[in-house]
């Protein structure tokens, strides 16, 4: 892999590969870094695992990935155990430092974007003749790192939260009933970290406060007691939260938060901390464009590699603890369509009102689909959507269905759909009987189906269906609403969807 790796060091720039790093700058590194994100870009892009590229992967591509690490040999890796399943567990090793550290992720199945990461990660680690030997080099002198790429196989299988035993891994740090619960606690009664890392995924519908910003990354020191007390270990974390937002906030401004501080004491996170590891909780949430997080996968990496950069040098410690108090609690306020001043017409009453509709995302294999849905109708000034539309002057418009079927959704392109959705038809019938789930699966924002009796959204329900168009009261129709997506005709495109024949 070549890599022409810049370092600005106080008004020099510096070429990693052509004029090479030596040891005397290991101090420099994270502050050079921060001056300039194209470096930790060009680094992740040069790593990154291409083997991973969509969130529901399972057990067999990362037990594949973990057999080409070992065969390297550069890692040190081990199958600590086995899931309720009898999948295989496995912990990465990495480094000889005094300085030990504990990374674990996927400990909820369907929470995968820190494990793409992490991959990116062993890439880097292993990588050679790019000039960034000093990094890897301060990197194991001074520190013993231990990961736990995917805790929960049985889950990520299914891609669901909780274990082959229906409980919530983050949820039995104290009881340690589950078998990778137990696992993980054990592994840190063994190597007693000094640092961890709790790799998670948020729900997308998480804003900075009083904004529609998507929460893209949250963070929190998890608290060791009910008092949510500040010692030297929870502090310590604090601090390197602090790093990470201090280069976040150049790659997604005003786009981080922290996560509820709330103390837990089954969880493992609260945990840590109590063991005398600081301990920092990564929450990976939305992205708008980006629905597989492959941009939010970029800046896990970025901050985790950062941080041990950190950790390995002792400069995290010029952080203040108020720089992470200073960070916003996450919001939940944003939704996936907001639509204000809309005119309805129910039994008889006109009125206007605001819908707030989301998506929910429904597995197939390695793939989905979503169905939306009105999640609030009233006075809701205070929520926000990934789009927005302000309806005043528009009224509700329920759509049609077409007279002539389909014999399968690839027979459509963008123009057909784009004709048929303009002229106010919302569904086609497909002549297609009873298809497999996979074979269902279409990315064309309409609605296909198959069944005998189908019907529209007619009227606006709270936890209903979310297919009709807004419109003018001469019959203009300004906007398509398929399932919880929103088309603009003003743009004249299409959006990426993923919907199902019905």
């Amino acid at each position: 892999m070549k890599l022409v790796f810049f370092v600005i060091l106080v008004g020099m720039a510096m070429a990693c590969q052509e004029a090479g790093m030596t040891k005397k700058h290991t101090k420099d590194y994270s502050d050079a870094m921060k001056l300039d994100t194209s470096i930790f870009s060009t680094i992740h892009a040069t790593y990154r695992e291409e083997a991973l590229y969509h969130r529901r992967f399972k057990h067999s591509d990362v037990d594949s990935l973990i057999k080409k690490h070992q065969n390297n040999a550069l890692l040190n890796i081990t199958q600590i155990g086995a899931s309720v399943q009898g999948r295989s567990i496995y912990e990465v090793e990495y480094g000889k430092g005094d300085k030990k550290v504990m990374l674990w992720s996927q400990m909820h199945g369907d929470e995968p974007t820190a494990t793409m990461a992490l991959f990116d990660l062993f890439n880097f680690l292993e990588g050679k003749d790019d000039g960034c030997e000093p990094i890897r080099d301060l990197l194991a002198r001074e520190l013993n790192l231990h990961f736990i790429p995917m805790l929960n196989p049985d889950g990520a299988e299914l891609y669901t939260r909780r274990n082959a035993q229906s409980i919530d891994l983050n949820r039995d740090a104290r009881a340690t009933q589950t078998v990778e619960g137990t696992l993980l606690k054990k592994r840190a009664q063994e190597i007693k970290p000094n640092y961890g890392f709790n790799l998670h995924d948020q729900n997308i519908y998480y804003n900075v406060p009083n904004t529609k910003n998507p929460v893209t990354i949250s963070l929190l020191a998890p608290a060791y007691n009910y008092e949510r007390e500040i010692n030297e270990v929870r502090a310590g974390a604090m601090q390197i939260i602090a790093g990470m937002n201090r280069l976040l906030q150049q790659y997604i401004p005003n786009a981080v938060a922290k996560y509820d501080d709330a103390h837990t004491p089954r969880g493992f996170g609260d945990n840590f901390q109590m063991w005398n590891a600081s301990t920092v909780l990564i929450e990976s949430g939305g992205l708008k464009g980006d629905p597989e997080k492959q941009e939010i996968r970029k800046l896990n990496f970025i901050i985790i590699l950062n941080a041990l950069i950190e950790i390995a040098e002792g400069s995290y410690k010029q952080y203040a603890v108020q720089d992470y108090e200073d960070i916003p609690f996450n919001a939940s306020e944003l939704h996936d369509i907001m639509i204000r001043n809309l005119e309805l017409t129910r039994d008889g009453v006109t009125y206007k009102t605001d819908i707030a509709i989301r998506r929910d995302e429904i597995t197939v294999g390695r793939d989905y689909y979503v169905r939306g849905r009105v999640e609030d109708i009233g006075d809701l000034p205070e929520l926000f959507g990934y789009d927005e539309v302000d309806a005043e002057g528009l009224v509700f418009m329920e759509g049609k269905i077409a007279n002539k079927a389909i014999a399968r959704s690839n027979v459509l392109d963008e123009n057909a759909v784009l004709n048929a959705l303009k002229s106010g038809i919302l569904a086609i019938p497909v002549q297609m009987t009873a298809p497999n789930r996979e074979d269902a699966l279409h990315n064309w924002p309409i609605l296909l189906f198959t069944q005998r009796q189908f019907y529209l959204t007619k009227t606006v329900d709270l936890g209903g269906t979310a297919n009709f168009f807004i419109g003018t009261k001469q019959g203009d129709i300004k906007y398509a609403v398929v399932n919880g997506y929103l088309i603009d005709f003003s743009k004249d495109e299409l959006p990426k969807v993923k919907l199902r024949v019905l």
